[in-house]
């Protein structure tokens, strides 16, 4: 049994009307303690680091400020894998927080780093994108998909609109929009914050990994995790060859609408999904450990 099994089945009995009857709850809370200890164990070994950090794989340079620390791969996947219960995925390229928080605080967001080659993406179509009607685009989509997703044992998705409208700077080529997410059984809505900066063969993607209530943090934030990145040259926007260069086969539109969804929405709604679950167990556990304290006193 894996560690993510043993959390599941912690939290699926901390989190019902009632323990199971044949186990203890001193017995369920110590398990699930030991696996939160396990993961602050774990955050001991990493390295948060700032200051300049070169992404060799998107050609990228990050400026780390004192407010954020950066996670390298190796560690963002811990994260992503050990700490949120996320399947393996080696796309990534490494994560932001904000210094005040650890990645397992309750309130903790972060912000998802990889690079998605598919091209030189035009930005022709930027000042015509008729955002109301992609929006009814993008919720006919997700509806036509949550089939597919019972299928294989999610729950269905609804997209409830724009947190955040879209917005394209022509001159930094930084393109950011939100969706406010609902999942089926949730009770509360889900944030699904980007960040696309557009290169000469592909795009650096970052996506927000946190709760509608971060909303009013993530904006104050933005424009700092906006201006915190740069391509370096020859992988400048402006340093596009179309006599050698590939053209991605969508604009500035299908970017936001999803056309490279397996990089883009779809898996950071699935990665909160998971850290959520985290959050739900954290929550069980402290009520439990109130109300075992009251019955020992």
């Amino acid at each position: 049994m894996n560690q993510w099994t043993t959390l599941w089945g912690a939290a699926l009995l901390l989190s019902g009307s009632a323990l199971a009857a044949d186990t203890p709850a001193t017995e369920t809370f110590d398990e699930a303690l030991a696996w939160q200890q396990q993961v602050e164990q774990a955050w001991d070994t990493m390295t948060p680091r700032r200051g300049e950090i070169r992404l060799e794989e998107a050609g990228v340079v990050l400026t780390v400020p004192d407010q954020f620390y950066y996670l390298d791969k190796k560690d963002a996947r811990a994260v992503l894998e050990d700490f949120w219960g996320n399947p393996p995925d080696d796309t990534t390229l490494g994560m932001l927080f904000p210094s005040h928080y650890r990645p397992f605080d309750e309130d903790a967001w972060g912000v998802d780093i990889a690079y998605v080659a598919d091209g030189h993406v035009d930005d022709e179509d930027a000042d015509h994108i008729d955002y109301d009607e992609l929006l009814e685009t993008m919720r006919e989509d997700i509806r036509d998909a949550n089939a597919q997703r019972q299928e294989l044992g999610y729950e269905t998705l609804e997209l409830v609109g724009w947190a955040e409208a879209p917005h394209y700077d022509p001159v930094s080529h930084q393109l950011y929009w939100a969706k406010q997410l609902h999942f089926e059984g949730m009770e509360s809505d889900t944030l699904n914050y980007n960040i696309r900066k557009l290169g000469r063969e592909g795009f650096l993607q970052m996506n927000f990994i946190a709760d509608m209530s971060a909303l009013p943090e993530i904006n104050r934030n933005r424009e700092t995790v906006l201006a915190l990145s740069r391509f370096e040259d020859g992988h400048r926007y402006a340093d596009y060859n179309p006599d050698t260069d590939h053209l991605a086969a969508y604009g500035i539109g299908g970017l936001i609408a999803g056309k490279a969804l397996a990089k883009t929405g779809f898996l950071a709604a699935a990665l909160l999904l998971l850290k959520k679950f985290w959050f739900v167990l954290l929550a069980a556990l402290a009520a439990l450990a109130r109300k075992l304290f009251r019955k020992s006193s």
